[in-house]
């Protein structure tokens, strides 16, 4: 026969692992209803940005959000998955619909941010690509397809210089261009012949982008400018820059991107580290997607 401290003590081990059980399935409930909630308000503030502009509007807007079951940020940037997902968008456009891009990343996969620029660039419709606070890298290769950049007045683009394992093209050669032969490794060697290559593919490629709005001497000369490595890969193209460089950059940035960047949150693993108390006047308060006329944007510099 067993005794009452043995039976007892299975009791408790049963409720703790109900208790367990049962807290999982609350945690996964709770972020299944939570996201298809922001799911339907981003399509939703979508929709509304669509009616307003008569477009097709397409969101690629990488935060780090909860993606697991615990809650741990994963960090996005332009994949194969994100260019299969945005050239199914474009073909079910029609040919002459114009299309808005809002871009929020750090870049990504060459191949798929050129699927996507060459896509783009071959339209009939007007482009217009949206920058609320940074496209990188392969997001400023999309954006050079548009024929309107909107960009928040402090929003930034960067070089598209390619990165060959993770180290800029442009130092590998100059390493391999410091230093003798027989000081160099076999493998820095191929990734110098990989950067040399890269080099020249990225060039060529954004020089056939820029065509659209660029004779070819002014195209060739910008596509080497981005792509040469001059710069490091997170050196900032302000907007200022950015209309010296010849790209047509407007700040007239609607106060929906804004309203629709607030449904990305960054992903929380502890105390925030920007505090502020969000105090607005009247004519900054947000409004309901689908009410009233949006308050007027910032008048162009």
């Amino acid at each position: 026969m067993e005794t009452p401290v043995r039976l007892w003590s299975q009791h408790l081990a049963n409720l703790a692992r109900a208790a367990f059980w049962l807290l999982l399935a609350v945690i996964v409930l709770l972020q299944l209803t939570g996201s298809r909630g922001i799911e339907r308000q981003r399509a939703a503030a979508l929709g509304q940005f669509e009616r307003e502009r008569s477009s097709r509007v397409i969101a690629m807007i990488h935060r780090q959000e909860g993606a697991s079951l615990l809650g741990v940020p994963v960090a996005g940037s332009i994949s194969i998955d994100d260019s299969e997902a945005v050239l199914r968008a474009i073909r079910l456009t029609p040919p002459e619909q114009p299309i808005d891009i809002i871009l929020h990343t750090p870049g990504g996969l060459v191949l798929a941010a050129e699927q996507i620029a060459k896509a783009l660039v071959e339209r009939k419709g007007k482009v217009t690509v949206f920058v609320p606070h940074y496209a990188m890298s392969g997001g400023t290769l999309i954006a050079l397809t548009a024929d309107e950049v909107v960009m928040d007045p402090n929003a930034v683009l960067g070089p598209v210089d390619p990165q060959i394992g993770g180290l800029p093209a442009a130092s590998i050669l100059k390493l391999v261009e410091l230093k003798k032969p027989a000081q160099v490794s076999d493998e820095m060697l191929v990734l110098a012949d990989m950067a040399a290559k890269a080099r020249l593919q990225v060039a060529a490629f954004v020089a056939e982008v820029l065509l659209k709005h660029h004779p070819k001497d002014r195209a060739a000369a910008l596509a080497l400018v981005l792509s040469e490595g001059r710069w490091t890969h997170d050196f900032p193209i302000t907007v200022q820059a950015a209309r010296q460089l010849g790209i047509p950059v407007s700040v007239s940035m609607p106060p929906i991107i804004y309203e629709l960047m607030d449904l990305y949150p960054q992903g929380r693993a502890g105390r925030p580290s920007v505090l502020y108390v969000p105090v607005r006047r009247e004519r900054d308060l947000p409004r309901e997607f689908g009410g009233s006329e949006p308050p007027g944007a910032p008048e162009e510099k």
